[in-house]
């Protein structure tokens, strides 16, 4: 890298006067202590927020896919499907049970298809093994083919825990992102579409199930004066001072939805004249939050584009990043069942995403483009 201009990044987290405020305010109620008003809000605002019963912050979104994992009933041996293409806590939460990750490819939205996902049920119970449950993915703020997965699972008697990491502000016909299967995970890391620095949360519309992830995530503790422990428990509670920061940027959560998906349009209409290359669309049946802006190329016009692209921007200080590298490819789960269609494979090869925080206006869009042009042309 030889540019000294500012540099921009992937996916940048930004904090408003609104944010700030509403963490001075937290520290100057006192409330320093892991749980407390501000908690209870963010709790209740995202509740309101999808329309569901129940909503427990946690530490980080992985802590919500452990517990929720746990409650339904995942244990050592068992079998959980997830789409190979994710992020690796996905399948990292499983293992946390001593549970088999099960790899599944993807359909065109790039999410966990529902025939292989069919198939996989079925061989793996014709094996003898269980299959514990499904984890449908909704990958760079798009939503999974619920329509499709949820009465297939619900067929084969699978319990669905939704990975709304990327999701939210997203929408399927059926209904906002995160208020899928038994329960939904979402993530306010500090690249995503909102976030507490880091935290995430676990939403449900089953009380019981919120009820467990809360008592699990306090340490497992008894409502006695002393500490009294009935079960093993963990310390993944959000803290109050950070539900502060999510309450505030939560409400204005359609305006950063709005900005990354202009973001993306930018994008294709910079890119609109460059045949072979494809910026991410929608799936019919809803409509992505478009955390991340995600191009294509067509390897057969532009052999080693996603390198090419990737290395031309970072020696202009410009961050991308290459798409989840699959599952099944990382060494860590290199004897893992899968069932593949070569989609993630392919995408992985081809794929690579582009700049989309908050901070990105036109100008910074069409720099970008022109980077690409030139590379490319």
């Amino acid at each position: 890298m030889t540019s000294t201009s500012h540099r921009i990044l992937l996916s940048a987290p930004q904090a408003t006067p609104e944010d700030f405020t509403a963490v001075q305010v937290a520290l100057e109620s006192g409330w320093l202590a892991p749980i407390g008003p501000d908690l209870d809000q963010f709790e209740a605002s995202m509740r309101n927020r999808l329309g569901l019963a129940g909503a427990v912050g946690l530490a980080s979104g992985t802590a919500g896919l452990h517990l929720a994992l746990k409650y339904l009933g995942v244990g050592p041996g068992d079998h959980v499907l997830i789409p190979t293409v994710t992020f690796g806590a996905t399948a990292f939460a499983v293992t946390y049970l001593d549970a088999v990750p099960v790899f599944v490819d993807v359909d065109s939205s790039w999410n966990m298809d529902p025939e292989l996902s069919q198939q996989a049920i079925v061989d793996i119970r014709s094996s003898g093994a269980k299959v514990g449950a499904a984890v449908p993915v909704d990958l760079y703020g798009t939503p999974a083919d619920y329509s499709r997965l949820l009465p297939m699972f619900a067929e084969l008697d699978v319990p669905v825990l939704e990975d709304a990491a990327e999701g939210l502000g997203a929408n399927h016909d059926l209904g906002p992102v995160g208020t899928f299967g038994a329960g939904a995970v979402l993530s306010f890391n500090g690249n995503k579409i909102i976030t507490t620095s880091g935290g995430g949360m676990l939403v449900t519309n089953d009380l019981d199930l919120a009820a467990k992830v809360r008592y699990w995530s306090t340490q497992s503790r008894e409502n006695y004066p002393w500490y009294e422990h009935e079960e093993i428990g963990f310390n993944y509670r959000l803290s109050n001072i950070l539900a502060a920061l999510g309450t505030s940027q939560l409400s204005r959560l359609d305006e950063i939805v709005a900005h990354r998906r202009q973001v993306r349009q930018w994008y294709r209409e910079g890119l609109a004249n460059l045949t072979g290359v494809v910026i991410q669309d929608d799936p019919p049946w809803g409509t992505s939050n478009a955390w991340l802006s995600v191009a294509t190329f067509d390897l057969e016009l532009f052999p080693e584009a996603p390198t090419v692209v990737r290395e031309a921007l970072e020696f202009e200080n410009i961050e991308s990043r290459p798409v989840w590298k699959p599952m099944h490819q990382q060494p860590v789960f290199a004897s893992n069942p899968t069932f593949l269609n070569g989609t993630a494979d392919a995408l992985y090869a081809s794929g690579l995403c582009l700049p989309s925080g908050p901070s990105m206006t036109h100008g910074a869009v069409s720099r970008v483009c022109r980077l690409i042009q030139g590379k490319l042309k």
